[in-house]
C-alpha cells in the first residue's frame, strides 16, 4: 500500500469536513481506507457503493449499477459481527440489490428461446 496515498485519502477525508463523503472522491478515499482499516471505514464505502448505484451518471449502466451493489454486500458482510454498522449497511445493500434485480425484463435462458418459425416456400 502507498503510504503516500493513504495520507492523502485521510487529508481529503479531514479537509471534507463532512460525516460521509459521496460521491467519486468517496469511493476513491473510502476503497483505499477501508484496505488499511476495514472495521472503519467499510461501513462508510459501503453506503457510499448503495449510493453511487443510484447515480445518474449508471443510469443507463445496469450491469455498473450491479457491480457497485454487490461490491457494497461484499464489503458489509466483511464488517465484523461486532461492528455496530454491519447489520443497517447490510440490510440497506441487499435492498438495493433486489431492487435492482427486482427491476431487470426477465429473459428466458438462451435453451428456451424460440427460434423464428420457418416460412414455407
Amino acid at each position: 500500500m502507498d503510504q503516500d496515498m493513504v495520507v492523502s485519502a485521510r487529508v481529503r477525508l479531514l479537509s471534507a469536513n463532512r460525516r460521509v463523503v459521496r460521491g467519486s472522491e468517496g469511493l476513491w478515499i473510502y476503497r483505499l481506507l477501508t484496505q488499511v482499516e476495514p472495521e472503519a471505514y467499510g461501513s462508510k464505502l459501503a453506503y457510499v457503493l448503495v449510493e453511487a448505484s443510484a447515480s445518474p451518471l449508471v443510469r443507463d449502466l445496469p450491469e455498473r449499477r450491479l457491480a457497485l451493489l454487490d461490491e457494497a454486500v461484499e464489503v458489509a458482510k466483511a464488517l465484523d459481527a461486532s461492528n455496530v454498522y454491519r447489520t443497517k449497511v447490510l440490510t440497506r445493500a441487499l435492498a438495493a440489490r433486489e431492487r435492482e434485480l427486482g427491476s431487470r425484463p426477465a429473459e428466458p435462458p438462451s435453451s428456451q428461446r424460440q427460434e423464428p418459425p420457418a416460412t414455407a416456400r
